[in-house]
């Protein structure tokens, strides 16, 4: 199974995340997309999210339906920072046979480097790198110590293609907190969820 992994702390689950994911589901020919919610980031220390079980249940409304997407809830389960290099390891432990694929933006490739065990994760998962219209080209140079050129571009062949959509999860926030609208920022489901649990409220 070629297998999607979709990091993120989803604090809110929007439609850029679906887009995101969709996108690389189609262009990358993947089986499924697994979306990975994260207990903490290690960049987002002093972030505190909404509950662990309440940006479960948004993901699993978001996805309804779409039988190419699943919630996995490893990173929640073992507890801790979360760190992808774990996550793949637990995956690829689970099920050899599998290829993994790493979904990343642009902006996260510029800072791999810097993420713990690099090389390890290179060689756990194919980097699905996601250029957005309008923004910079990726710059693959940054996983020159980990790759072979040939395979620098090999995976730089596979980049995904994504339209502008401007829709962050902190904006969905700020907009939540001075009693704004998100219609059609995050799935109606997850809307009605937010508003009924008070979530991101002041």
């Amino acid at each position: 199974m070629r297998l999607g992994i979709f990091g993120g702390s989803f604090d809110p689950v929007h439609l850029g995340h679906l887009l995101l994911a969709e996108a690389c589901r189609e262009q990358a020919s993947l089986d499924r997309v697994l979306f990975v919610p994260t207990n903490t980031q290690p960049h987002k220390l002093r972030h505190q999210p909404a509950p662990n079980a309440a940006r479960v249940e948004m993901l699993q409304l978001a996805i309804q339906g779409n039988s190419a997407f699943a919630v996995e809830t490893l990173e929640l389960d073992r507890g801790g920072v979360s760190y992808t290099v774990e996550t793949l390891s637990e995956l690829k432990l689970r099920d050899p046979a599998n290829e993994l694929f790493f979904l990343m933006g642009a902006d996260s490739l510029a800072d791999f480097p810097n993420w713990r065990e690099p090389r390890r994760i290179c060689e756990l998962a194919t980097l699905l790198v996601v250029q957005r219209a309008g923004q910079p080209s990726p710059e693959y140079s940054v996983l020159a110590p980990f790759l072979t050129s040939e395979q620098i571009a090999a995976w730089q062949a596979q980049q995904i293609e994504l339209p502008p959509i401007a829709i962050s999860s902190t904006d969905i926030r700020n907009r939540v907190a001075g009693g704004r609208s998100i219609r059609y920022r995050t799935p109606r489901a997850v809307e009605m969820l937010i508003a009924d649990r008070k979530l991101y409220a002041k």
